[in-house]
């Protein structure tokens, strides 16, 4: 047995090595000015370019016009971005997809603000499907849906048709296959799945959407205070915006298409084993099963302690599921590599073979 511990937690997740190198020599002496990345000013020239950079990066990668959309980083993770939604946007009526705790949460901070449609939900199989039947006819102001969900283990593989402006959720699965972001206008994640560290969160924002903002927005709250202070209103996160840059560079190296083809191999891999193990069952619906989580549970009759055990011994860390819905969960982020899956299939084969 090797030291090397393979990451399955779902985050603060795994990222590549290249970014903790790089970071790790700008924590001591970033671009050669003597300072730190952890001490320069945020209104240095040196800052203005990361974030400059990282802004960029996020809007080619996506293949959005810099003209049409603005790239914000904020912090308060996905959980503020539920309330800040709906309290610049939802002035009547808004749609939401519900599909797991996190679009539960979002729908829940958007009741604040007024009217809120659900206007489908898979909570009658405990969220382990994603609804494909719903009306969207009503006279809405957008509609939010969570594009993976981290907890049940499902995806969305095709985006709503939507006449009203669509919002999404992606802080699990940004950057981690090639889709049309044009069809959305708002899309935000929380950085520490596929992105960088916690402490950060990007934004991507269809710029005449603030002509649809009526109420006064706290300033903190505010998107139109945020584009105009280039996500500089308070002193942003610096590191974690750099780590972020670090990441986005080596994403539109490999390219959206090889990434996502990369990640479908991995998650059929698991989702093969899965199958075929008599001692695991998978929780998600075939059909919408996560690229990125995979979930799955122990049969009954096996001994969980001694797959823990297994486990533990390869260096296999948190692959324990949601404290909420208990099993498994093997998170196949972009940087988690197929010896990393390789070697969870072998403890789950080896586990098996206890029982043959």
């Amino acid at each position: 047995m090797n030291n090397r511990v393979h990451n399955f937690s779902a985050g603060p997740s795994i990222l590549p090595d290249q970014v903790f190198e790089k970071a790790s020599s700008a924590v001591k002496n970033f671009n050669n000015s003597g300072l730190s990345i952890l001490e320069i000013s945020h209104r240095s020239k040196d800052f203005m370019n990361v974030l400059e950079e990282s802004r960029s990066l996020a809007l080619e990668i996506a293949g959005l016009n810099s003209e049409e959309y603005s790239c914000l980083y904020l912090q308060g993770g996905a959980s503020l971005q539920f309330l800040m939604t709906a309290y610049n946007f939802l002035n009547n009526n808004a749609a939401y997809i519900n599909t797991g705790s996190w679009s539960s949460k979002a729908i829940k901070e958007a009741k604040l603000f007024g009217k809120v449609a659900e206007i489908a939900s898979s909570k009658d199989k405990n969220f382990n499907y994603i609804p494909k039947e719903y009306d969207l006819n009503g006279s809405y102001d957008y509609l939010h849906i969570t594009s993976n969900n981290t907890i049940f283990g499902t995806q969305f593989h095709s985006f709503p048709e939507s006449s009203c402006p669509l919002f999404a959720d992606m802080s699990s699965d940004i950057f981690s296959r090639e889709i049309d972001f044009s069809k959305f206008d708002l899309i935000y994640a929380g950085a520490q799945k596929n992105l960088g560290p916690a402490g950060v969160t990007m934004v991507l924002i269809k710029n005449n959407l603030l002509d649809k903002i009526t109420r006064n927005v706290p300033s903190m709250l505010s998107y139109k205070i945020h584009i105009d202070k280039d996500s500089s209103f308070n002193t942003p996160p610096v590191f974690a915006i750099y780590c972020v840059l670090l990441n986005l560079r080596l994403i539109k190296k490999e390219g959206l298409e090889s990434i996502g083809e990369n990640n479908l191999t991995k998650s059929k891999l698991i989702y093969d084993e899965i199958d075929n193990n008599k001692c695991f069952s998978g929780f998600s619906d075939y059909d919408d099963r996560s690229q990125m989580n995979a979930t799955f549970n122990l049969n009954n009759g096996y001994d969980g302690e001694l797959f823990n055990k297994i486990c533990k011994e390869n260096n296999i860390s948190g692959i324990n599921g949601h404290r909420s819905v208990g099993g498994y969960r093997a998170s196949i982020y972009n940087a988690l590599s197929t010896d990393s899956i390789n070697l969870l299939i072998k403890c789950m084969k080896e586990f098996e073979s206890n029982y043959n």
